[in-house]
């Protein structure tokens, strides 16, 4: 059954892929995309069956279909990664294949198959050239991106199409009660409902019941009016009618309240509340399923004795079959939306540049932090991950992510410090339509796009206090309510955690929540500053340099012996993005292949045993009359520029070092800032 159901989804996703040619130009654009990242000037998107192949989409060449057996993707189809043919009249195999002889001759191919989640092959995506080249690991890479991106439009294409016949099958199914069959908003549904049922028999209150998680029930007591909407309520299960006919799946009856004795004692509650004596109670049942109740309640004793069965049970079927569709219908738009924001996601993915595309070293105390990746990585224990500005900690919450068993679902990052406190509710959890000033649309939050994935919560440290108690309750029980909206989302997300900030005193301070602490803290891991892996520097710079021969188009070589003990000796308050920077500082001013540095290149803050001096040195000059220890220094600079580190008045600039160096020398000196803010 489950092998059957694979199939039918495979020739459904590639019916949608050779008959809709209503989106085109999302194929053509991401071949493009592919071209364009990939510097080719030819780039190509096809679907394959058993004999040939349709190309959806070219760039710089104009193909419609060819047979398989002579196209160079029939090679690629059979490959688990990117095939690479850096000059195809070299190889054999591609001498004689389609395009090669033909035009637009061929010389370079680089093709990646495109492969569902089960591991079955539809097509390709490549990216060609009419002359021999060389083809990055990092181009292969975001070739590979691309095509998750096609599979997963492709997908998102599918479930359009079955959202729409869901849609026509159930206006088919429901024509014999179009005033419920056709409206698939929930409200609208209910009110719908209402409007059909206020008539049908004597009550003065009615509704449905649902089970949700939790073993509780969500109530929609039934408006009058169509025009007016539900009012859902949560109550617990146990303990009313209504769990025990979606239960048992049978009708209940009573003429008086008093019947319900102690059975029912929340249903007994909610009776004589409202005043109610009558009750009657049908279960929503559709194929294997009951989805929920509808009731009905009276005031008047015994309004409910002489029910005909038969004509309400076809009530509650329709209503049933109504509210299946109805709930598949959200389902779908759910689906839908998280792979929008997925596919938006892997766009800023593919679009955002990493400085490193791996962790680089072998000094020991960055081996001993690599263990701690490989102990806890294939758990979803949280993680929390602890490190100075620069250091990398970004790259050890990939590299946790792409051990765990959560690799091929998305690693979502968000930037707490750089969202506004008054939108990070949304940002993570998303929102309604109308939750806010400004929310013209419903949106969905990062925690569902990373659901079944990892979602890295970067500068944890700067989240405002309320979002610190939803992200608690997250970590505690892994769901949450999108602002503006009463339905519970659950969610499958492991949490990474990234700060550069010390929580235990934010906690002291009052800004961070203990009881979050702990939920983080439970596999901490501390990111080595670069100044305490000194070793791996040279390694780190033959990689920048690697890259920046690359871009910048020249033949680099690496730094003198001098510059390189330079580059050794110095402390690097920025760590390997200070470092980074350095470098290809240095390679922009180079006149040949043998970098130098120039003596501003390495600012103020090299160690006492390499001769630069200390803070306290340096500022000296600048700073006449002063005291003459360093904390006494920064502490007299601070209070000059009222807290203030960076910017022409700060004090960094009074003492004429970078603001980054003061940043530093602050921590480890342990001086609160705060202190001088009103001097």
């Amino acid at each position: 059954m489950i092998a059957d159901m694979e199939t039918d989804r495979l020739e459904a996703l590639r019916r949608y892929a050779v008959l809709d040619t209503a989106a085109e130009r999302e194929f053509d654009e991401l071949a493009e995309l592919a071209a364009q990242i990939c510097g080719t000037p030819l780039a190509a998107i096809g679907l394959i069956d058993a004999d040939r192949e349709w190309f959806k989409a070219t760039v710089g060449m104009s193909l419609n279909e060819v047979p398989r057996a002579e196209s160079m993707s029939a090679e690629t189809i059979r490959q688990d990664d990117v095939l690479v043919v850096n000059d195809t009249l070299s190889e054999q195999s591609f001498q004689d294949r389609f395009l090669v002889n033909d035009e637009p001759h061929i010389r370079f191919y680089a093709g990646a198959p495109l492969t569902t989640p089960a591991g079955h092959k539809l097509g390709t995506i490549c990216v060609m050239d009419r002359e021999p080249r060389a083809f990055p690991s990092e181009h292969a890479a975001a070739l590979k991106a691309i095509g998750q991106q096609v599979m997963s439009q492709l997908e998102l294409r599918r479930l359009r199409a079955e959202g729409r016949t869901a849609e026509q099958e159930l206006k088919s199914l429901l024509d014999v009660n179009v005033a419920v069959g056709r409206h698939l908003e929930r409200d609208e549904l209910f009110g719908a409902i209402a409007s059909c049922l206020r008539n049908v028999l004597e009550t003065d209150r009615f509704g449905i019941e649902m089970p949700i998680a939790g073993n509780r029930l969500q109530g929609h007591i039934l408006a009058s009016s169509a025009t007016l909407s539900t009012q859902p309520s949560v109550l617990p299960a146990e303990g009313t009618v209504c769990h025990w006919v979606i239960e048992s799946r049978r009708w209940f009856v009573i003429s008086s309240r008093d019947e319900l004795g102690e059975r029912f004692p929340v249903t007994f509650d909610q009776m004589q509340r409202n005043g109610m004596e009558s009750l009657c109670t049908l279960p929503l049942t559709t194929g294997d399923r009951c989805l929920g109740a509808l009731f009905f309640m009276a005031a008047k004793p015994g309004a409910y004795e002489d029910l005909r069965h038969g004509s309400f049970d076809q009530i509650a079927s329709a209503v049933a079959v109504a509210l299946d569709h109805c709930l598949a219908h959200e389902e779908l738009r759910r689906l839908r939306d998280r792979l929008q924001a997925e596919n938006l996601y892997l766009q800023e993915e593919i679009q955002t540049q990493h400085n490193f595309s791996e962790i680089v070293g072998n000094s020991p105390v960055l081996l001993s932090a690599l263990e701690r990746i490989e102990r806890v990585a294939p758990t979803d224990t949280t993680v929390l991950i602890l490190g100075e500005t620069g250091s990398g900690k970004e790259l050890f919450a990939r590299a946790v992510h792409s051990r765990s068993r959560r690799s091929d679902r998305p690693l979502v990052k968000v930037n707490c410090g750089a969202i506004a406190p008054g939108l990070i509710e949304s940002e993570l959890f998303g929102h309604v339509r109308g939750a806010f000033t400004g929310a013209i649309d419903k949106r969905i939050g990062r925690f569902e796009v990373a659901n079944g994935g990892t979602i890295l919560l970067d500068e944890i440290g700067e989240m405002p206090s309320d979002a610190q108690v939803k992200l608690l309750r997250v970590l505690q029980e892994q769901e949450f309510e999108p602002v503006g909206s009463s339905k519970t989302v659950r969610v499958d997300v492991r949490v990474i955690a990234a700060t550069n900030r010390n929580l235990e005193e934010a906690v002291r301070a009052g800004t961070f929540r203990a009881d979050l602490l702990y939920r983080l803290n439970v596999f901490p891991i501390d990111v080595p500053p670069l100044r305490a892996r000194a070793s791996d520097i040279p390694l780190l710079v033959a990689l920048v340099i690697g890259g920046l021969a690359r871009r910048l188009g020249k033949p680099l070589q690496g730094f003198t012996t001098p510059a390189m003990a330079r580059l050794m000796a110095y402390d690097w308050p920025g760590n390997v993005r200070e470092l980074s920077n350095v470098v290809e500082r240095a390679a922009i001013l180079a006149r040949g292949p043998v970098l130098e540095l120039e003596e501003w290149s390495l600012p103020a803050s090299e160690t006492t045993e390499k001769g630069s001096g200390t803070l306290s040195q340096r500022a000296q000059p600048v700073e006449k009359g002063q005291p003459g220890n360093e904390r006494e220094i920064i502490e007299a600079a601070l209070a000059k520029s009222r807290g203030r580190v960076a910017g022409p008045s700060g004090a960094a600039a009074k003492l004429r070092i970078p603001p980054s160096t003061l940043e530093h020398k602050i921590r480890s000196l342990k001086i609160n800032k705060s202190l001088f803010k009103f001097g």
